[in-house]
């Protein structure tokens, strides 16, 4: 039987999960490669307004940097690593010291299988909006299935599986298939990563987001993270005030300039003077230039030049992005350093 949670926002669903966790209420005691999980198997979850994308209850908070980095990199097809381990440290812990990640999703939507798959949803639900055939594939099983000896092949295999996109009523409606889900470190990014492709895909149709929807099979929680996610309180959720409605050929170009600056932020040789000429993209539409800043925010507190980062936050006009980067900054810094940058 399938367990459903369903909310307006990201927020929602997840504070819901957590309660049910919570309340001890129904699930397995399920040992993992990674240690022993309380699972729950076969979850459908669904955020009515997938625009408003953002777990702000999850302590310790989400680093937003990394988040739209991550979108980055999916959206413009990227699979080297360096891009995203510059921006969250701990990731070759999960996905293994290498160049080029093994499952990266973005390369196995844009290139992986010979051809553009979000291109072609875009044709196929452009011409013909009642399809019921369009699938992004994530999984191959050539590259993925474990060996016969029962162990992975790779550190890095997606747990992402497929996407199945839909038009209907004029609104583009996405389900997610996850086979394997951590509700802690896994969940709440990819509520940003698919809810992004699900907007950016809606602007390319010139139609109006639907519901996101996600089956997560085995969805979990390792007992190394059970404390954290049992503190976890309600908070606020601000609004998301951008909107990613763009034309193909305006997404793209977009999409490709800001991996290129996000790209240069990276450099350890980055100065002040090269973060705010990185920041100035004042022809780039409202919402691109918000999460450039939160890009430039991030770089500037690495570099502890906290007026550069607090300036640069101070710019973003979005509640939302503001809400998730101003509790990153309290999670990564001092309350003296957080004075200071104010």
């Amino acid at each position: 039987m399938i367990k459903v949670f369903s909310g307006k926002n990201a927020n929602e669903v997840w504070a819901e999960i957590v309660d049910h966790f919570r309340e001890r209420k129904r699930f397995l005691n399920q040992e993992s490669r990674c240690g022993p999980t309380k699972e729950i198997l076969h979850v459908g979850l669904t955020i009515t307004n997938p625009r408003q994308r953002w777990v702000t209850s999850r302590f310790p908070a989400l680093n937003p940097a990394f988040a739209i980095a991550e979108v980055v990199w999916i959206v413009t097809g990227r699979r080297d690593a360096a891009f995203l381990n510059a921006w969250n440290s701990q990731l070759p812990k999960f996905a293994g010291t290498c160049r080029e990640y093994h499952g990266a999703y973005g390369f196995r939507i844009k290139k992986h299988f010979k051809f553009d798959q979000l291109i072609r949803a875009y044709e196929v639900l452009r011409t013909n909006p009642a399809s019921r055939q369009v699938v992004l594939q994530i999984w191959d099983p050539r590259l993925d299935s474990p060996n016969a000896n029962g162990r992975p092949v790779d550190k890095d295999i997606p747990c992402n599986v497929l996407s199945m996109l839909k038009v209907r009523d004029h609104r583009l409606e996405w389900m997610q298939i996850i086979r394997s889900n951590d509700l802690f470190l896994g969940v709440p990014y990819n509520f940003v990563q698919f809810t992004y492709l699900q907007e950016i895909l809606a602007g390319w149709l010139r139609v109006e987001l639907g519901s996101y929807n996600q089956i997560s099979d085995s969805l979990h929680v390792y007992e190394t993270s059970m404390n954290e996610v049992l503190s976890s309180k309600v908070v606020r959720v601000a609004t998301n005030t951008d909107a990613l409605i763009e034309r193909k050929d305006v997404s793209e170009h977009f999409f490709k300039e800001l991996s290129e600056r996000i790209h240069r932020l990276a450099s350890l040789n980055t100065s002040q003077v090269d973060l705010a000429s990185i920041a100035n993209w004042s022809r780039a539409p409202i919402a691109y230039r918000n999460m450039l800043l939160v890009m430039v925010a991030e770089a500037a507190r690495k570099k502890k030049m906290l007026g550069m980062a607090s300036d640069a936050i101070g710019a973003c006009t979005n509640p939302a992005l503001v809400q998730q980067w101003e509790g990153w900054f309290a999670r990564t810094n001092t309350k003296a350093n957080l004075s200071k940058a104010r």
